[in-house]
């Protein structure tokens, strides 16, 4: 077997990477893994983050940097605790840092901070976007300028709690977290308005489809949605790659559209150490590339994580090349 790839930064514990390229440098966006000795469990209350660290490389085989704190959850009014994993968009010059967390009722919301420099520091929006729920967001800036955000997570992302149309506490929890006699739940989708800040269009469910043209189930969880969306375009396709969550895959479905309907491909990368799986996929001078994490640098902690990258290849169908975390 060869070498593991390894962490990024092992200064502090780094997870959910969302990888960008600004100004020719590759700039990455995680969540910061807080060390204590708290349980798991099924909603996340492992998961402590207060505040974002920046990280930035200015070539894939340069020094990772840390750029320092770039905004902490005492800094953004609305926020009670848990600030996840975020993600960064550049619009005429600005920076929108997009994250989630938790606000004084315990709703998870997104919120949005802004800066001129891609490395921060970032100043928070007041309020959290306006219809805005659950966590995981990632925005996509597409060819026609125009703005996209994907988002949502089951069991304590509480994008579940939401299927009647308000938040409830324990919607969507039959046999266990979610009622499986059903088609999936699907991550949610909105444009932006030109201000970055606010929605265009009524948040909506994605629908992914499998190869029949049927709608994947809930019970279907090797490729069902879970979290960690991301949306990136290869050839005129938009590639929406997922986390499926229990089962630690990270995989793939393909539209002609922003807002699909999608058809799943297949599986990007097998499970990691650790419990969760969450990624983004970049270009940079012609090669691209798979930013992840996993539980290496903590002996297997699940939320003591570390980011590292590997590039990621296609095949001459444009289909994703499966990769194994650990071999070449």
């Amino acid at each position: 077997m060869a070498k593991q790839k390894e962490p990024l930064v092992t200064h502090i514990f780094t997870a959910d990477p969302s990888a960008h390229v600004f100004n020719g440098k590759l700039y990455i966006y995680p969540s910061h893994d807080l060390e204590h000795d708290g349980a798991d469990n099924d909603d996340g209350d492992e998961y402590q983050m207060e505040d974002y660290h920046i990280l930035s490389m200015d070539d894939v085989d340069a020094p990772c940097v840390d750029n320092g704190e770039a905004l902490h959850m005492k800094d953004v009014p609305w926020v009670s605790k848990q600030m996840w994993a975020p993600d960064c968009a550049e619009k005429n010059g600005k920076y929108y840092l997009y994250f989630p967390a938790r606000d004084k009722d315990g709703i998870f919301r997104l919120g949005v901070a802004i800066s001129d420099d891609p490395a921060g520091p970032f100043k928070a929006e007041p309020n959290y976007i306006e219809g805005s729920y659950s966590i995981d967001p990632a925005v996509l800036v597409d060819d026609d300028d125009r703005a996209y955000v994907y988002y949502g997570g089951l069991w304590g992302g509480q994008l579940e709690k939401w299927n009647s149309g308000s938040f409830d506490p324990v919607g969507g929890e039959l046999d266990g977290h979610y009622d499986k006699n059903r088609d999936a739940v699907g991550p949610m989708f909105a444009e932006l308005n030109e201000d970055m800040v606010s929605f265009k269009t009524e948040p909506k469910h994605l629908v992914i489809l499998d190869e029949n043209g049927k709608p994947i189930q809930a019970t279907d969880e090797d490729r069902r949605y879970f979290e960690g969306p991301w949306m990136h375009k290869y050839n005129g396709k938009y590639y929406l790659s997922y986390s499926t969550g229990t089962t630690h895959y990270i995989v793939y479905a393909t539209a002609d559209t922003p807002d699909g309907p999608f058809t799943y491909q297949g599986r990007i990368l097998e499970p990691v150490i650790g419990w969760t799986t969450h990624h983004s996929i970049v270009e940079y001078k012609g090669k691209w590339y798979l930013f992840y994490h996993d539980s290496s640098l903590s002996g297997g902690v699940n939320h003591r994580r570390c980011v590292k990258f590997r590039e990621l290849k296609y095949d001459e169908n444009g289909k994703i090349i499966t990769m194994k975390p650990y071999e070449d």
